[in-house]
């Protein structure tokens, strides 16, 4: 490097120097927005202020049978608790939603018999999408000692995503999903824009990682967003037949984002 090239360097380096110091602490301190005030519940599972509760352990007003919308539903409500009726057929929220943030107790009776899907086989629909299972499942299952495809165990976006543990515990045990359910977005032509997302804890342990769906859940076949272009939609939760019963749920809330 020679003299005319050290001046010049000295020069900006004094320079980036100068501007540095003519920076003040203030000049990337944010006072708006104001965050509004939430007031957090007792617990990290009790409603926060501002969500809605979904299930309060005395009334299903909130819900409506899936295959017959406007009718209340009618799975059974008994000491705080909201558990299948497996002849009735699966249930969802009477609002819809877009993106939110889902917190759902669930427990398998401890008798449970059974092995793999039939083994208390439930499922948490993340958004609906019309009568029977249509929409993207987060699966219920007894997984605790239970083999069964792991795309199809407890904590698993069914038939997409494994979860990254297994943190199920045995029947008789409250379990916990909370979720951030990111809702996807469509183009005119009903092409997809961005798909859905989803991250789960189950009992407070990372299961599903910011997750970016493949389309609504399929049973057989792959998912794809193909004719499934939609807007908010409700929650949805499973009666899967003779699997189901009794898998009871309770505390359930949800945030819209």
């Amino acid at each position: 490097m020679n003299r005319k090239q050290t001046l010049l360097l000295s020069v900006m380096l004094a320079a980036g120097t100068l501007s540095a110091y003519a920076q003040k602490p203030e000049d990337t301190e944010f006072y708006e927005p104001v965050p509004k005030v939430v007031t957090p519940g007792k617990t990290n599972s009790d409603a926060p202020s501002d969500a809605v509760v979904l299930f309060d352990g005395k009334s299903l007003n909130e819900w409506t049978m899936t295959d017959d919308r406007g009718k209340p539903a009618e799975w059974n409500v008994a000491d705080g608790i909201l558990t299948v009726n497996k002849h009735s057929g699966n249930i969802e929220t009477v609002k819809s939603f877009s993106s939110y943030q889902l917190h759902i107790e669930w427990r398998i009776p401890s008798n449970i018999t059974g092995s793999g899907q039939a083994r208390g086989n439930s499922g948490v629909f993340l958004a609906s999408l019309g009568k029977g299972d249509a929409g993207y499942e987060l699966q219920v299952l007894d997984s605790y000692n239970n083999k069964t495809y792991v795309n199809g165990q407890a904590g698993s976006i069914y038939k997409q995503f494994i979860p990254l543990v297994n943190a199920s515990k045995a029947p008789g045990e409250w379990q916990s999903y909370d979720v951030i359910w990111t809702a996807p977005t469509f183009n005119e032509n009903g092409t997809v824009k961005t798909p859905a997302k989803a991250t789960v804890f189950h009992n407070g342990v990372l299961v599903q990682n910011d997750v970016s769906l493949l389309g609504p859940t399929q049973y057989i076949g792959k998912a794809s967003y193909n004719n499934a272009k939609h807007g908010p939609a409700p929650i949805k939760l499973q009666a899967h037949g003779d699997h189901s019963e009794p898998i009871s749920y309770r505390n359930i809330w949800v945030r819209e984002l």
